[in-house]
Formats: C-alpha cells, sequence, structure tokens
C-alpha cells in the first residue's frame, strides 16, 4: 500500500557543509527542514579535510580565489556570509583554532569539532537527518505550497524502505564527483538536466599528478621530498611547496595548478624562486670554488634530489669542480632548475581530487539567492555549482555562503 507523502518546508539533499549550513539557516527562520543523505554518515568530506583539522576559512577571501564561467557570480554569497561570520559560530561553540600560513584557519584540535558544532545547532533547531537514502526521483507538484515529491528508499541492513516526501523548497547541495568514497557523485547534475539547467565540462581539480615519462622511477625514488617552488601553467602562478610521490608530484602548488591544467598541457617550474642561481653559480666560479656542483647547489635543493638530477642535467660535469666549468653551462644548469617543464600524463582524477571543477552552469541561478530562475522553490548551493575554489579554505567559505543564502530563502 503506497503511503502519503510526509510534508517538510525544505528539503535538503546532501548533509554535506552546504546542506547543513543551509539547514541551520532555514530552521533557524522556522522552517521545519528534512537533510537526505546517501551515505551511512554526515560531513565525511568535512572530517578528512585539512589532514584530519579542518581548513574551514580564509581570512581573506575574494572572487579571484574561485575559477567559474561567471566570475562575478559568487560575489554577492561571499558578501553575505563572511569568514568572520563562521569563526564567529566557532568560537560560540569553544571550538580552539589557528591561524596558519596564507592566511589559512583550522581546527586545533580535530575536523570532528566542525562537524558536530553543525550537527549541534541542526539538533537544536530542530533538524531532522536521514542517512542511507537513495533518491530514486524528484517531481515537480502543481501544488504551490508543495513544489516538490521526492521517491527515495531508505537502505536498509537487509532490505530497502520506499519513503515519500513532499516539501515547498527543495535544495541539491549533493557535493560532486570527487572522492566517490566519501559520497561523491554526479546525482545533482542530474537533477539540474532535468530541469533545464546546464552542467559544464567537470574535471578533477585540486589533484596530484601521476607521470609515465622518463621521470617517473625518479619520483618514485624522490617519494616524500618536498621543494618550495613556482609552479606555472596557462597563465596562472601558484607559491608553495611541491612534493614527490610514488607517482608523482602533489604538494600545495600542484594542487592549485591542476585546477587550470588540460590533458596535455606542460607546467613550468622554478625551483629556487627567491635567487637568481646563474648569479650565484657564476659567482662561486669566479671566487675560485673548487666544489663539485651537487655539493654547492646542496645550500638550495634537497641533497637526495641533487643526487638523481646530476646525472641528468650535469652528469658530464658532475665530477668537474665548479671553477673550472663554463659559464655557458652554468647558464644552462641555472636555466634548467629556473625553468623545469614537465608534462603530466594525467591527475590521480575523482578518487583523490579534494574537488570538481566545472557544475551546474550559474546563468540559471539567482546569485543572492541560489533559487533557479526559471523553477522557483529549487535552489542549489556548494560543490555541484559551476564554482571552485582554491586551496586553503575557499571551498569550504563557498559551501558555508551559498548555503546560508540558500537558507535565508528556503
Amino acid at each position: 500500500m503506497l503511503q502519503n507523502p510526509t510534508f517538510y518546508d525544505v528539503i535538503i539533499l546532501g548533509a554535506g557543509a552546504a546542506g547543513l549550513m543551509a539547514a541551520i539557516t532555514a530552521s533557524r527562520r522556522g522552517r521545519k527542514v528534512l537533510i537526505l543523505e546517501k551515505s551511512n554518515k554526515v560531513g565525511k568530506k568535512i572530517l578528512m579535510s585539512g589532514g584530519g583539522r579542518c581548513n574551514f576559512t580564509n581570512e581573506f577571501v575574494e572572487a579571484e580565489n574561485f575559477i567559474s564561467e561567471n566570475e562575478h557570480f559568487c560575489k554577492s554569497a561571499l558578501n553575505q556570509f563572511l569568514p568572520i561570520d563562521f569563526i564567529r559560530l566557532v568560537e560560540t561553540h569553544g571550538i580552539e583554532y589557528e591561524k596558519r600560513k596564507k592566511n589559512q584557519y583550522f581546527c586545533i584540535h580535530s575536523s570532528r569539532e566542525i562537524l558536530d558544532m553543525l550537527l549541534n545547532e541542526c539538533k537544536s533547531n530542530n533538524v531532522k537527518i536521514m542517512c542511507d537514502i537513495n533518491v530514486t526521483q524528484v517531481r515537480r507538484t502543481d501544488n504551490p505550497t508543495k513544489n516538490f515529491q521526492i521517491n527515495c528508499d531508505e537502505i536498509l541492513k537487509d532490505s530497502s524502505n520506499f519513503l515519500k516526501f513532499e516539501c515547498e523548497s527543495l535544495l541539491i547541495a549533493t557535493g560532486a564527483l570527487s572522492i566517490p568514497t566519501l559520497g561523491g557523485s554526479a546525482y545533482g547534475y542530474d537533477v539540474a538536466t532535468q530541469y533545464a539547467l546546464e552542467v559544464t565540462e567537470t574535471k578533477a581539480g585540486l589533484v596530484p599528478f601521476i607521470f609515465t615519462d622518463k621521470y617517473q622511477t625518479v619520483f618514485k625514488n624522490l617519494a616524500g621530498i618536498s621543494i618550495y617552488s613556482k609552479v606555472e601553467c596557462n597563465n596562472q602562478i601558484f607559491y608553495d611547496n611541491i612534493l614527490f610521490t610514488h607517482k608523482g608530484i602533489s604538494g600545495p602548488a600542484i594542487l592549485q595548478i591542476s585546477n587550470y591544467w588540460n590533458h596535455g598541457d606542460s607546467i613550468k617550474l622554478n625551483l629556487v624562486p627567491d635567487i637568481d642561481l646563474f648569479d650565484e653559480l657564476n659567482q662561486a666560479k669566479n671566487n675560485g670554488h673548487k666544489v663539485l656542483l651537487k655539493t654547492f647547489l646542496r645550500e638550495f635543493l634537497p641533497k637526495s634530489f641533487l643526487r638523481e638530477f646530476e646525472n641528468i642535467w650535469w652528469g658530464k660535469y658532475k665530477k668537474t669542480p665548479l671553477d673550472q666549468i663554463n659559464e655557458s653551462i652554468l647558464y644552462t644548469i641555472a636555466n634548467q632548475i629556473h625553468n623545469w617543464t614537465l608534462n603530466p600524463s594525467s591527475t590521480e582524477g575523482y578518487r583523490t581530487a579534494e574537488v570538481t571543477v566545472g557544475g551546474v552552469k550559474t546563468s540559471g541561478i539567482s546569485s543572492k539567492t541560489m533559487e533557479v530562475k526559471d523553477y522557483p522553490g529549487l535552489y542549489f548551493a556548494g560543490e555541484v555549482m559551476d564554482v571552485t575554489g582554491h586551496l586553503g579554505g575557499f571551498n569550504f567559505q563557498w559551501a558555508w555562503a551559498s548555503g546560508y543564502c540558500a537558507g535565508l530563502n528556503l
């Protein structure tokens, strides 16, 4: 026998950062809110973020920190809910935090505190959260007070239970494709397409590079070695550490540039961006330094890195004292270190990507309310949209801000 649908003012698909913030904001306005989460637990990405410390925001958040077809879209939401607004919420709950380099805010103890804070806010405002829910249909009705009907299966241990809900306002905060083991999926794109919203081309973002060329074995040997570098690709530049891995290169600078890299592109690395290495080498030569190149360069680069690359970059001169090496050769070696061009085979893909670049096109969505322009009552927030932040707390701030704006209007 078919059950009668259970009514809520607001139903939110997805119990991640944006969905929880939207639920808190809407419930504070007196709205009856239900969150449906397909995973067995809420907030999995929050828990794993920032190495378990949750880089929950950044002190300075600007539109320039985001990638979108419409570079202005994020401005309204970011102005409505500022980093200080989230920091005050964190302080209200007595969570200890710290500001690290590049103005990034982290929990001192555990990202669990951020999730618990959000869940406590939901609980105190009577938000109902259901996990292990597989939504099978989202259908628009002809009833203006019950705009949407949601059909779903509750996944039980040995069976499933069919459920039906109705709501006045529906928010899609399902996240995107990154890290499927934490709940990433394309479901939000399916709903968008159902309601005539376009979805841009998507790709894995904030993700390490894989190499299968001549450097593959070298990088594997250097796994764990980090070097502060300048990294360039497609007219974008980042200064931060790179980290060699068993598969290629990672580290903050690489994760940042991966948002701008497309298959087939090369990337350029400057491994000593703060000095003119040729000047240093030439000065040492003129001063009669008789040390080997790798010995001299230890002042600037890790010993293990030099051991791997002396054969590749100056093998012919590895036993020649520095003062006996021709100036033009020193220039060539310095230039190699300052302008090292690499051709990644691929990224590690969505499996390890922190974000998805691209998403639901913003042209059909209000930047002030997150409501779909042609379908009143339907909203989108968070990573599912075509708004992707840089590394450093920006994607969380977008989740908080877009969720907050949606919550004010749901």
